[in-house]
């Protein structure tokens, strides 16, 4: 069964966000790893690489659907932080978006009555979870630690340990 026009549009631009939070994720690694926090940077760049997957997954069920993949421009990312913390700040404000994106696509698959995609999207959905929980830990970390130089260095070296879930 053909994917209806508007599941495939919209499935589209959920390709466009998740490749803009892929490019929005490397330049925040881009910006730790100019901080000299390699931590905090390779952090950003699974994240990154995640966010690519994502994009790929949700790219290979709009062609096993029969549907046609339309990649749109991304805009620029956000280059310019103030502190590690903002860097989280915003990537957990990104993550929230995303969030919504996914559940209004999901509520867009129960309108159009697409139960495949509906099942499909529980993955998104159940991932987003953990996505936010993920970046608010760092998030309240950040904030407890008072990013004191002996505690980012000491995060850093913690971050660095993060594995490539997926």
């Amino acid at each position: 069964m053909m994917l209806a026009k508007t599941i495939q549009d919209a499935l589209n631009e959920q390709i466009k966000i998740e490749l803009y939070s892929a490019h929005q994720y490397l330049a925040m690694s881009a910006y730790c790893e100019s901080m000299n926090l390699p931590g905090f940077a390779y952090w950003m760049r699974i994240q990154a690489q995640e966010e690519r997957e994502h994009a790929m997954k949700i790219y290979d069920y709009i062609q096993e659907r029969n549907g046609r993949v339309v990649l749109q421009a991304i805009d620029q990312p956000i280059t310019e932080f103030v502190s590690p913390l903002e860097v989280f700040e915003k990537a957990l404000e990104q993550e929230q978006a995303v969030t919504a994106d996914i559940n209004d696509l999901y509520a867009l698959a129960v309108r159009e009555e697409d139960y495949a995609s509906q099942i499909f999207l529980q993955w998104f959905v159940t991932e987003q979870v953990e996505e936010e929980k993920n970046v608010g830990d760092v998030v309240e970390t950040l904030k407890m630690s008072g990013e004191t130089n002996e505690a980012l260095l000491l995060f850093d070296s913690e971050l660095a340990k993060r594995e490539n879930e997926e």
